[in-house]
């Protein structure tokens, strides 16, 4: 499988994220105070993109804005319903100086 060039790593500053596309696969990248977590941008829930809202780098949550489903981003598992399933999870490295992800299904 092929990885995919998120962005330079010194692009993606802690609490910023970032969206690539893997295929027809939107992939959302995090940086949680300095660890870096990627999954499907979409809500579990419902499929509307998590990337259309801020993300909470205080609290390490990722909020829905369809019907405010909350996510832990550490591990992408529900807080709160309407969201019972966890988010899709990919591989994400930091190699060469660059992030990079893949849809590793």
């Amino acid at each position: 499988m092929n990885w995919i060039r998120v962005c330079a790593e010194h692009e993606l500053a802690p609490g910023e994220t970032r969206v690539v596309w893997d295929g027809d696969t939107p992939i959302l990248v995090l940086n949680y105070d300095g660890l870096l977590f990627a999954y499907e941008d979409r809500c579990s829930h419902e499929d509307y993109e998590l990337s259309a809202a801020p993300f909470d780098a205080a609290e390490g949550v990722l909020e829905c804005l369809l019907h405010s489903a909350k996510f832990d981003v550490t591990n992408g598992h529900p807080l709160c319903p309407p969201a019972y399933a966890p988010l899709v999870k990919f591989p994400v490295k930091v190699e060469d100086g660059a992030i990079w992800t893949r849809d590793d299904r």
